[in-house]
């Protein structure tokens, strides 16, 4: 199957969080609850909630970048919101797409039986699904809904009309009309009638079906309060789509897109790192600039792919890199005719006309086509514009641009082509792992930057990501066999200035910075490190208004600068660290919570049968369930539509039970030993607390969460009890200069930052990544913040050879030790010149003596005192009991550790 990635877990995560505080505190309580933080300049702050566009009805909206598998993450985002939000393992979704093109790709993902988008909605629904277009829903019966899940696929221009006689979906449909048999007075409420519009447009329409509710699709949904989805939202940002969606009274709205608009309800972002980590797309993007024309572009992209086909050969799993030509339109100088001419002339390039497939709007040589197939002999696709809708190969890995980058608006369209990983997984060879652009260009044009702004402005990513993932050419070379590279230059910098500096270059500075004049003002091209006195003349020398503009491109050159220096980036790798183990069974294992819950009898029996803060309240037309202090309110509109009025002739206390299992299933925890145990819960809670089994099957979701709550209660108790009692017998992995079986490895190009330091005034030069996690140069007072100072003294000090500042709860990409109750991850993670590696915790001063902290710097230096002197872990405060600063705290504790090194070795 198919596996969600941490990202689209997290996602998930997020969304179901929001839905529960919705149901327990209202709309804006829950976004209070649940929204991001925003940060600039050392600043956060929370962007309130939008309900100006849809009032009362709950929209939130995802952003992931292209190629992060939106489609796949919405699939179970109907199952999680479903369940949720509406209490119901047979939910209504409608689907809306910005095209047909998108509607087809997506009715085909939701059906074909083996697409993992299929898959995932099997997951939680098995065979109960019904995906239907438009057209189709005629043929779902009132028996479905409840029953099945069923997916409605459209675009919104299918909906939107400022005259609702002008769309079908509003239309009276006989069809329909037995879905609105024995509806509530308030149900009615809700529903479109028969007007005098609808009578003129309809003639088989009488007077006697004035007022009458409306049989149309349109209705038939409003009913059914679905779960709208909203794909590429960023299109459907105007007013009109704005009244169609509030007037079709949704449940939710969840909006997924690249480049949100500024009024979204953005609850979740993902970075494009993110994407990297999990190995979905293509990084960076190796960039090729070629002014000297457009045939020597061509030549090096063909050999780009020719090199990169060799490579493939030796993965385990085919991959025919495939090259993207973008040809100018007919009016250009490279148009589609000459290019091809080119590419198979006995005096070009060579090719077969076998290998080349036109793909424009007159010429659709790759309809039909599945280039992943391995008998497929296509390696070059040549296209103007943006390659049609859905248009998906992760075999696409060069794309050869002769456009001017200024004038084609389709550039970040085909780009995003290239991003895509094939077979979303990690690739053996290192070149397989990148994309490759090259591109035509002026002596004035500055395509690095173009680029940029389009990974920003178009494909989700972040400004500083946008700057690392996009590196010369040279950067592709291998390592030299046998050892690290040398540490490079700095990459020249190229700087767009909106007018010429009204001050020469000082003498000291010519060497450093040449003036480039331009039609719409200068380039500065900065050779060697992007110093302060470097900024301050560019930012001097120009009109003040222009400044921030300057600033801004700077600090995009400083990160692209770093990209290239920084350790990870050239190829060295980091010490591994020993993992805490303890001999289980005579062999080693690492310190996990499976271990320390096994150590601490983990059993669901070893409590007695309970479920405290699990209430229910019956009150007329609705009733309310509490929930470990959290009310949630429950409308009884919803039981009438899954008929759960009906339950108590049918369902039974087995039926109960092994729903529950299926929803609460744990690793950790034999099937039948939960069966055994949710039995006694349910009787429990019939028995001894009153609970009808009516009751307890309407509010099956939130017992269901109470129970998960309840057994990791259990099991966190279990774990600190395991934690306490082997604690004493903790030891980082032995044999560390042979072996580390157990170790930790930072990952050269998997690092988490969140938001990243790349914009303070200290430069640091000892970071392993190009960019450092959550790191603030000043707290709002203006003081120094005291991790920064703790940062800047490792990065300064001459035993350190290189750092890293740890991503917290991110246990796959970051070093981490157990504690009592969860792993903590230290601050600061350092590899000294002489091997070894020191771990830094900070704690600010009103932590520094609470029971978390102590058991922190308990557990560190039991890593630190079993590891044989090769690990160091400092517990690290603003200052200690003998007054010392953090720089001589760090200072004393590499002293006593070489003293304690010499003491040994004699």
């Amino acid at each position: 199957m198919f596996k969600l990635k941490d990202y689209q877990e997290q996602s998930l995560t997020a969304l179901d969080n929001y839905f529960r505080q919705l149901r327990i505190n209202g709309l804006n309580p829950a976004w209070q609850q649940c929204a991001p933080l925003q940060e600039k300049q050392g600043q956060t702050w929370q962007v309130p909630y939008n309900s100006e566009a849809l009032g009362d009805i709950p929209a939130v909206c995802v952003r992931i970048p292209t190629g992060g598998g939106k489609t796949f993450l919405a699939a179970h985002a109907v199952a999680h919101t479903g369940k949720t939000l509406l209490d119901t393992d047979a939910p209504v979704a409608l689907w809306l797409v910005p095209s047909d093109a998108i509607r087809s790709q997506t009715l085909a993902a939701l059906s074909a039986p083996r697409h993992p988008c299929r898959t995932a909605l099997a997951e939680y629904f098995g065979e109960r699904i019904r995906v239907c277009a438009l057209d189709d829903l005629t043929t779902v019966g009132p028996q479905d809904v409840g029953q099945s899940a069923i997916i409605v696929v459209a675009t919104i221009q299918s909906f939107n009309v400022k005259e609702k006689t002008q769309r079908n979906v509003y239309s009276f449909d006989e069809n329909f009309a037995r879905h609105f048999q024995g509806l509530t007075p308030q149900q009615e409420e809700r529903l479109d009638k028969v007007t005098e519009a609808d009578l003129a447009a309809q003639p088989y329409l009488t007077a006697s079906d004035l007022g009458r509710v409306k049989s149309s699709l349109a209705n038939w949904l409003t009913l059914h309060k679905p779960i709208v989805i909203v794909d590429e939202a960023h299109n459907n940002r105007t007013d009109q789509a704005f009244r169609t969606l509030k007037n079709l009274q949704p449940a939710c709205v969840i909006e997924l897109t690249a480049t949100p608009a500024d009024n979204s309800n953005v609850l979740y972002h993902v970075g494009a790192s993110a994407l990297q980590r999990e190995d979905m797309i293509k990084l960076p993007i190796v960039l090729m600039e070629h002014p000297t024309g457009w045939k020597d572009a061509v030549r090096d992209a063909i050999l780009t792919r020719d090199r990169l086909e060799t490579l493939a050969a030796k993965e385990t799993e085919f991959i025919r890199p495939v090259l993207l030509f973008q040809a100018e339109p007919k009016n250009g100088e490279v148009t589609v005719e000459k290019l091809l001419e080119h590419l198979v002339s006995p005096d070009g390039e060579k090719l077969e006309r076998k290998q080349i497939a036109v793909a424009t709007g007159d010429q659709k040589e790759l309809d039909g086509i599945v280039l992943a197939d391995p008998l497929c002999p296509i390696r070059y696709v040549i296209t103007v514009e943006a390659l049609k809708e859905g248009w998906d190969c992760p075999f696409a890995y060069v794309l050869c641009g002769l456009q001017d980058m200024k004038s084609s608006k389709d550039v970040e369209q085909i780009l995003g082509r290239v991003l895509r990983m094939p077979y979303a997984k990690a690739r053996q060879q290192i070149e397989l792992s990148k994309a490759y652009a090259h591109m035509v260009s002026s002596v004035t044009a500055r395509v690095a930057d173009q680029l940029a702004d389009r990974l920003v402005n178009n494909m989700g990513f972040e400004a500083y990501e946008a700057a690392l993932a996009i590196a010369p050419a040279q950067t592709a070379l291998p390592l030299p066999q046998g050892g690290e590279q040398p540490r490079p230059k700095p990459a020249e910098a190229v700087i767009s200035l909106p007018a010429a500096p009204t001050q020469a270059v000082p003498e000291d500075l010519k060497q450093s910075i040449e003036i480039r004049p331009t039609t719409g003002g200068a380039t500065a091209i900065v050779r060697g490190e992007l110093s302060e006195k470097v900024e301050e003349f560019l930012l001097t020398a120009c009109n003040a208004k222009h400044q921030q503009t300057i600033k801004d491109s700077i600090e995009r050159e400083r990160t692209r600068q770093a990209a290239l220096l920084a350790p990870s980036a050239r190829g060295v790798r980091f010490a591994p660290l020993p993992q805490l183990c303890l001999d289980w069974d005579g062999e080693l294992q690492p310190v996990e919570k499976r271990i320390l819950s096994e150590l601490g009898k983990f059993d669901l029996f070893s409590e007695p049968i309970a479920l405290a803060g699990f209430t229910i309240r019956e009150r007329g037309t609705a009733f309310e369930i509490d929930l470990d202090g959290g009310k949630v309110v429950y409308e009884l509109a919803n039981a009438e539509q899954l008929h759960l009025n009906e339950i108590a002739t049918h369902a039974t206390e087995n039926d109960l039970v092994r729903w529950l299992d299926r929803e609460c299933r744990q690793k950790d925890v034999g099937q039948a030993v939960l069966l055994k145990w949710l039995l006694a819960v349910v009787r429990h809670l019939q028995a001894d607390r009153g609970f009808s089994l009516t009751a307890l099957v309407r509010a099956k979701y939130p017992l269901a969460e109470a129970i998960r709550r309840e057994i990791d209660r259990r099991r966190d108790n279990a774990v600190a009890s395991g934690f306490q009692k082997s604690l004493p017998g903790f030891l980082a992995a032995p044999q560390l200069e042979d072996s580390f079986s157990y170790a930790f490895n930072f990952h050269p190009t998997h690092y988490p930052a969140r938001p990243p330091y790349y914009s303070g005034r200290y430069r640091f030069k000892k970071h392993y990544y190009p960019v450092i996690h959550d790191l603030r140069e000043k707290r709002a007072d203006g003081t120094p913040a005291e991790e920064f100072v703790c940062a800047r003294a490792l990065d300064m000090h001459p035993a350190v050879k290189h750092w890293v500042r740890n991503v917290e709860k991110e246990d796959r990409f970051s070093f981490w030790l157990p504690t009592s109750t969860d792993y903590f991850y230290p601050d600061f993670v350092c590899e000294l010149t002489d091997g070894r590696v020191l771990v830094v915790e900070y704690k600010g001063e009103p932590y520094k003596t609470n029971d978390d902290s102590r058991e922190k710097s308990q557990v560190g230096h039991q890593w630190e005192n079993s590891s044989n002197g090769k690990c160091l872990f400092l517990f690290a405060v603003q200052q200690d009991e003998q007054g010392r600063n953090v720089e001589q705290q760090i200072e004393h504790a590499l002293l006593d550790c070489n003293l304690a090194t010499k003491e040994r070795t004699v």
